[in-house]
């Protein structure tokens, strides 16, 4: 009897698959750049940082109060400003990350190529303090890395699948390959793992929520049961998009869109 019990339950989550999260409009704002990095919120106005000819801007109420760009280094991979006083830049091409301040002043620079033991970098993101999370393309391994005291404090296992994405907050990293999404703890330890069903990347949102895109379509990722439910939105070209405090921004490479996530 227990087992019917079970069977039914299964069939009914089935039959009634999970409603997709609504969004409300809120704005859309004009911007040219080749990445849009963070949009925060300040005194009712977006702090906006992008990337745009080789230059790093941090753009506060329509006006441009800082830049930052490295002729020595050239184009910039990836930036992540997970900690907005402690924004990282990534130059592939060079195995090199740059530390800037709030006010995009370089803080710190670490050369992949100089430390030891060598490390071939394809993909950084922030840790907590002084740490990176690096994946180490000749050991194919997630690491967390401290760069002051050049020591890496937990890795994980080989992957064994190309990676897509690499996401990180103080406490936990995402990483995204061909075949899985992973989660890891900062011990290097596996949470969980999750087949990848075309998902191309990946957004934070609090207590680790995480949002995937997979074609033209975004879905959310609850943390605490691993549940994926699609996200209703417009049709719209999305080169990019993340979330903060509830408000999802897509980027179609000519407007920035703003809505509100409905959530039950």
């Amino acid at each position: 009897m227990r087992s019917i019990t079970f069977l039914l339950f299964f069939i009914s989550i089935a039959a009634f698959p999970q409603k997709a999260i609504k969004t409300s409009f809120v704005k859309t704002i004009e911007i040219k750049a080749e990445a849009i990095i963070s949009v925060e919120k300040f005194n009712g106005s977006e702090v906006i940082k992008y990337v745009d000819n080789k230059t790093l801007f941090k753009k506060i109420k329509n006006s441009v109060f800082y830049n930052y760009s490295n002729v020595q280094l050239g184009e910039i991979t990836s930036v992540d400003a997970f900690s907005p006083l402690k924004i990282k830049l990534f130059f592939k091409n060079f195995n090199t990350v740059i530390v800037l301040d709030n006010r995009l002043a370089e803080t710190d620079k670490i050369d992949f190529n100089a430390i030891k033991p060598y490390k071939n970098v394809s993909h950084v993101s922030t840790g907590f303090g002084n740490k990176l999370w690096v994946f180490n393309q000749d050991l194919q391994q997630l690491e967390l890395y401290n760069y002051k005291a050049n020591k890496v404090s937990a890795k994980s296992l080989p992957i064994q699948s190309n990676i897509i994405d690499l996401k990180s907050s103080y406490n936990s990293c995402w990483l995204l390959t061909e075949n899985y999404l992973y989660k890891y703890d900062t011990y290097g330890s596996l949470i969980y793992k999750i087949k990848n069903k075309n998902y191309t990347a990946i957004a934070l949102d609090y207590n680790d929520n995480i949002l995937l895109k997979s074609a033209n379509r975004l879905f959310y990722l609850t943390d605490r049961d691993q549940n994926i439910t699609s996200i209703e939105i417009p049709k719209l070209l999305i080169k990019q998009f993340l979330v903060t405090r509830g408000s999802l921004y897509i980027y179609d490479n000519e407007f920035l869109h703003e809505y509100q996530l409905i959530k039950d």
